[in-house]
């Protein structure tokens, strides 16, 4: 279900949440959209479009309604009421993605205090079904304490001790970046809109077998190798992040602040795009928005257009390397940046992304500590 609101970037074929929710492992069954200039404050969407959604999900056999903008708790447990089923927004769907794709320790700490922090706001819809308890010891039928205040004192205490487990790992994380500038390492991360190739990109780069597929959010844990670069006789540290997404979530943006950090402190951005979407302009816009909330807005930039070899012919660029404007997601300024056209699947263009990289490489302070040679790619 799709509100346009008369904001940009509405999705009107609910492409991205079809792709969000076959990645979560459910199957679309159909779609609806509706105009509305403001939000219901009960139900989101009126109350006739509810009851048509109510036939529908019977005629088709639904059993999920999926909402692409965020529901506030009122609205999600007044849309259930209404249509006797389970209704979800986007932030939940993109919560349970994470949930079901993190690998690494510090990774699912993220997660789980993204999906505590979102819970805690809907204890009231999960939990307004039970009754009383009764009071202690010796209390004959007093009122005891309510289910939902229990349920809100552990999660309180679980987002408390996630919170101080997550600020370990970023204290880990900082002991290491100031262990690389000790070496003066020259830092390159991967950045971009989910599902642009970054890992296929990444794994052609440093001869790696990070996990890639053509799905969103495939990557959820950084991945950091050193990439040599011959054309500067020297190595760098490249790092693969979690890609970015139309309305992420905030929740998830503070949680995963630790695993942002590497691109805020990176000396390079690779910023990777999919050359081959229509709505590469949008996408691009969605990526500066998250960088600057990160504050890696002013780290420079090269623009990689992937997927070189999807491009249509009679949109192919004329030459693999010229200049792009790239505009602040805020102060609506703009700047230029190298872009370099490549195909991360068959190698086009890869050679030009290296000497790229060389040279920005090249006038970077040289690492102090050699490098194994299992580490060079």
């Amino acid at each position: 279900m799709g509100v346009d609101l008369g904001f940009p970037n509405f999705d009107s074929d609910l492409q991205e949440l079809g792709l969000l929710a076959q990645t979560a492992g459910l199957q679309p069954v159909a779609r609806v959209t509706c105009r509305r200039k403001a939000p219901d404050a009960a139900l989101f969407i009126g109350s006739g479009k509810a009851d048509e959604i109510k036939l529908l999900a019977l005629d088709t056999g639904a059993t999920e309604v999926l909402f692409d903008q965020s529901l506030s708790p009122a609205q999600q447990r007044n849309l259930e009421r209404h249509l006797d089923m389970p209704v979800n927004d986007r932030t939940l769907l993109i919560l349970e993605i994470f949930a079901q794709r993190a690998r690494s320790h510090e990774g699912k700490l993220q997660v789980e205090l993204a999906r505590l922090q979102y819970m805690s706001t809907r204890l009231v819809r999960r939990w307004s079904h039970l009754e009383r308890q009764t009071g202690g010891a010796g209390v004959r039928g007093g009122p005891g304490e309510k289910q939902i205040e229990l349920d809100k004192r552990m999660i309180g205490d679980a987002i408390k001790r996630t919170k101080e487990r997550l600020a370990k790992v970023k204290k880990q994380r900082q002991t290491q970046r100031k262990q690389r500038e000790r070496r003066n390492s020259f830092t390159i991360s991967l950045v971009g809109y989910t599902n642009a190739g970054k890992s296929t990109l990444f794994n052609a780069l440093v001869k790696a077998r990070a996990y890639a597929a053509d799905q969103l959010f495939a990557t959820l844990d950084t991945t950091t190798r050193q990439l040599y670069l011959g054309d500067a006789g020297r190595s760098v540290s490249l790092s693969d992040t979690v890609g970015f997404i139309r309305d992420l979530p905030h929740g998830l943006i503070d949680a995963f602040a630790a695993t942002l950090q590497e691109a805020a402190d990176a000396d390079l951005l690779l910023h990777v795009v999919d050359g081959a979407n229509p709505d590469y302009l949008e996408q691009i816009e969605q990526v500066q928005r998250v960088l600057s909330e990160i504050g890696a807005a002013d780290v420079p930039q090269i623009l990689v257009f992937n997927k070189l070899d999807a491009i249509e012919k009679d949109s192919l660029p004329l030459q693999l390397q010229d200049m792009f404007e790239l505009r602040d997601a805020f102060e609506g300024s703009s700047r230029s940046a190298e872009r370099v056209f490549v195909s991360a699947r068959t190698g086009e263009g890869l050679p030009l992304l290296r000497a790229l990289l060389a040279g920005y490489a090249a006038h970077a302070p040289a690492e102090e500590i050699p490098l194994a040679a299992e580490d060079l790619a």
